[in-house]
């Protein structure tokens, strides 16, 4: 039997506990996740030094999940949009049944290898991509037909699951296989599997695009500011970074479409926007070694 379908002694006869108690086991079981997590540290960090390469070659980064682990995937996909400013066709999530899946289960979906195979197809995955393919029990064949696709056209392939041995570990270029043991109730991979599923593919994601000069020093300097909350998140961070008045930092912004890193070489290298671009461009966006 695999761990995540196996039952946990920890939280036997949970049925019969208090709401208290409820959330202290499940509150013991959770705080696993981060240690086991670590014992994969090395394979994560493969997989951002192997995503990043191909990144700056002009690949993508693609997902390819079902249920809770498809969710995670188009979720980590999403979110790199406003937070690093990558263009959505650079981050796409293949998900079991389509977008539809995501807010709706689609039963029976994930048990097609040639659908996972057919949707990595239609985005047109090429040896320039990263496919992440991400499964709790490390054996949907939607996840195995989308990585075997991507093995076939030379795309970096990576594999994320909560069952170790398991079919996609075989697969994938870089097996990340972490047991967070079994769940509080039996097979719901929505609990310890989706959590260690998430804190993965946040390092993955967020390391390779720290690797692509999207970061200085801890701040999200090519944030998208599209609304007031990260317009006024733009304004705080660019003001910082460029030692500068808020409001200063505002009019820069205002000149050169809320471009953050823009902003901060006009007020450090006293140049206007286009030249500030130009010299962003030499340094491949780091803005670190235009001010530094």
């Amino acid at each position: 039997m695999k761990t995540t379908e196996s039952q946990n002694p920890r939280s036997s006869g949970i049925d019969t506990r208090s709401a208290l108690e409820i959330a202290q086991i499940m509150n013991d079981e959770d705080a696993q996740i981060a240690a086991a997590v670590r014992q994969v540290l090395p394979q994560i960090a493969a997989a951002i030094e192997g995503a990043s390469a191909r990144m700056r070659l002009g690949g993508r980064l693609l997902y390819a999940g079902a249920g809770t682990s498809g969710r995670m995937a188009v979720i980590d996909a999403v979110e790199l949009v406003p937070t690093f400013s990558i263009p959505p066709e650079l981050a796409v999530a293949l998900m079991a049944g389509g977008e539809s899946a995501f807010v709706r289960s689609v039963e029976g979906a994930e048990d097609h290898a040639d659908l996972g195979a057919s949707d990595a197809t239609r985005v047109g995955i090429n040896e320039k991509d990263v496919l992440i393919g991400v499964a709790a029990s490390g054996r949907t064949p939607y996840v195995i037909g989308a990585l075997e696709k991507g093995n076939a056209v030379g795309a970096l392939t990576i594999a994320v699951c909560c069952n170790v041995p398991a079919p996609i570990l075989d697969i994938a270029q870089i097996p990340i296989g972490v047991v967070v043991g079994a769940e509080v109730i039996a097979g719901s991979t929505r609990l310890k599997s989706g959590t260690a599923q998430k804190m993965i593919l946040n390092m993955i994601s967020t390391g390779t695009m720290i690797r692509l000069g999207k970061v200085y020093d801890n701040l999200m300097v090519d944030v998208r500011a599209s609304n007031e909350k990260l317009v006024d998140r733009a304004v705080r961070i660019a003001a910082q970074i460029a030692e500068i008045p808020q409001d200063e930092a505002r009019r820069l912004l205002e000149q050169c479409d809320f471009e953050v890193k823009t902003a901060i070489v006009m007020a450090k290298r006293s140049v206007e926007a286009p030249t500030a671009r130009t010299l962003l461009q030499e340094a491949d966006g780091f803005l670190r070694r235009v001010i530094d």
